[in-house]
């Protein structure tokens, strides 16, 4: 499926709505809460926030006033028009609202136009006038159904060294029916939220002392990442990957060849050697690192493609606003890749990965479409690299896609600064769609690292570097899968695979002989021999979510077996020891 263009255009249909939804919000919030400044508000894939100042306290319990005069002023029919003013005029219009002048200034300093957008006639009393370069539908009668959804802090530009601002946030849609099934989702989503599901199941706990963004993952919480990276690193490994090892810390030099001091200073964590002053880099990517493992001897055309891989850490100092449990990180764990190899090889390693990717989603259970991100054609200062080099690369993922008969689209400005990608957009179980595997082409940092190959008349050639991360990152993709799951994993990956619940205390020795039996077996398992009721025990198993509950009284031990039990409450019976045993190993060797 190519770029889907009538797709392309309800989507900006959908965020131009939603920009004006967002100015209607504005001007009902400015009418209810006098004093109120407004500081900034843009439409999202969800639907709208608006960041204010107010002296004030605005809460949840305002939002039915909030939205009736909303739809009172979608009833009016207002024609929202756009005006275009000077700089000058911009700053006498909000001389009141140092948030809009800050915006003011930064027009100014891009050399760029101001312009304004009215919701009524412009300069009469009952208008309400915003700085705002667009763009917006006609007038707010063309303003869809539309619901207030949640209250945040959120600091001016993101910057936790500026004042702390209110975000309310809200959705607008076309129709009813669509705004009813994304509330829905929401609430669906509040019920699979992760770091609910995580403190419930006891995966992973944060710790102050620790630092903010720093996850701490418990033993099960362990095993679930494992498992995962087990895999991830299986499917790669039998693909003729090789396994290497990286500090986690660098010469800040290695970024500055690579580019991504310039680009990403600000988010780096610095390091000073006491003994040599020495400035040093918390590893914010590895791929300058796996560079210099290829760098460090002469490599010919026969030895491409090498393939490294490598689950490691990296860190980046994100806003403490943007974290958000394991979805926003500052400590992220990468099952990454790098590949090297000659242009003719390309598809080739391509056409592998994205087999590779076919059969950990499949095997997850999670669909998945292909995005492919290239360049902005608009802003090519932001990328590095000959515009030629982009344009080729962009072609090869192009075909590749077609080739392997992806289902693809289109995505300009979505690439990285160093070069164009794949990005497998998974869909989970409530229909929410996430950026997860990605593998990403790169003409650009092989040159800058000054990285060959001897080809077959014994000239030397530049390679191609192709970035690969299967999940992307653990963290993330654990906030991901746990609630397309709602922490009901497969019995491969669940941290418990077995409870066994003795009836009567002259059963725990036999329970805990079944236990033992079934660790040496490789299976994960665990007994509750604390004095409550048969029926608590299995009801506290099944909350944890725990895929077998296995009952033991006299009869089990008499005919050593187990009574099976399923989390959702399937009993099947009595059966034999060493049957339940094969069943579980069977389980996990197929995983399921």
């Amino acid at each position: 499926m190519q770029k889907d263009n009538s797709n392309l255009q309800k989507s900006d249909q959908l965020l131009t709505m939603r920009h004006s939804c967002e100015h209607i919000m504005h001007q009902a919030m400015v009418e209810l809460f006098p004093g109120l400044k407004r500081a900034m508000g843009p439409a999202t894939e969800d639907g709208f926030y608006l960041d204010f100042d107010y002296d004030g306290k605005v809460t949840e319990e305002d939002f039915p006033k909030i939205e009736k005069r909303m739809q009172e002023i979608i009833d009016s029919d207002l024609p929202i028009i756009r005006e275009e003013v000077s700089l000058e005029k911009a700053q006498e219009m909000f001389a009141d609202n140092p948030y809009k002048l800050d915006w003011v200034n930064q027009i100014d300093e891009k050399g760029a136009k101001a312009s304004v957008y009215w919701n009524g006639e412009p300069g009469k009393s009952d208008s309400d006038v915003d700085l705002c370069k667009g763009p917006h539908v006609t007038s707010t009668g063309k303003v869809g159904p539309f619901k207030l959804l949640s209250l945040a802090g959120a600091y001016w530009h993101g910057d936790s060294k500026n004042k702390m601002l209110t975000r309310l946030y809200g959705t607008c849609y076309p129709s009813q029916k669509e705004l009813d099934e994304y509330l829905h989702q929401v609430e669906e989503a509040k019920k699979r939220d992760h770091r609910k599901l995580g403190k419930e199941l006891d995966l992973f706990v944060f710790s102050d002392l620790v630092g903010k963004g720093l996850p701490l993952f418990t033993p099960k919480g362990t095993i679930l990442r494992d498992n995962l990276n087990n895999f991830s690193q299986q499917l790669r490994l039998d693909r003729g990957f090789q396994k290497v090892w990286i500090p986690h810390i660098t010469n800040k030099k290695l970024y500055e060849t690579s580019g991504h001091w310039a680009k990403f200073g600000k988010e780096l964590f610095l390091v000073t050697s006491q003994e040599t002053d020495e400035q040093l880099v918390m590893k914010p990517m590895n791929c300058p690192h796996h560079q210099q493992i290829y760098a460090s001897q002469i490599r010919s055309y026969k030895d491409l493609p090498i393939k490294y891989l490598e689950t490691t850490t990296i860190y980046r100092d994100e806003k403490a606003g943007e974290l958000l449990g394991l979805s926003r990180v500052r400590s992220v764990t990468q099952d990454d890749s790098h590949i090297f190899c000659t242009p003719e090889q390309i598809e080739e390693v391509y056409t592998e990965l994205i087999q590779i990717v076919k059969s950990f989603y499949g095997c997850l259970g999670m669909t998945h479409k292909a995005r492919l991100s290239f360049r902005d054609p608009n802003e090519s200062d932001k990328y590095l690299g000959e515009r030629e080099l982009w344009k080729k690369a962009q072609e090869i993922l192009l075909t590749i896609a077609k080739e392997n008969k992806l289902d693809y689209y289109i995505a300009e400005g979505e690439a990285a600064f160093y070069g164009p990608k794949i990005d497998f957009m998974v869909m989970d179980a409530i229909g929410r769609e996430w950026q997860l595997a990605t593998p990403q082409l790169d003409f650009v940092q092989p040159q800058r690292f000054g990285l060959s190959y001897i080809d077959e008349k014994g000239k030397e050639q530049t390679p191609v570097m192709i970035h690969f991360a299967l999940m992307g990152s653990i963290e993330r993709f654990l906030s991901v899968y746990i609630e397309h799951t709602a922490g009901i994993f497969p019995v491969w990956l669940s941290p418990t695979q077995a409870m066994i619940i003795p009836i009567a205390d002259r059963h725990i020795e036999f329970a805990n002989n079944l236990r033992s039996e079934l660790a040496k077996a490789g299976i994960r398992t665990d007994s509750d021999n604390r004095g409550e009721s048969m029926q608590s025990k299995i009801r506290d198993a099944q909350l944890q979510k725990i895929p077998y509950m296995l009952v033991v009284g006299d009869k089990e031990v008499a005919q050593r077996g187990v009574s099976v039990r399923t989390r959702d409450n399937q009993n099947l019976g009595l059966i034999s020891f060493e049957d339940f045993k094969n069943k579980v190993l069977e389980d996990v060797k197929s995983k399921r």
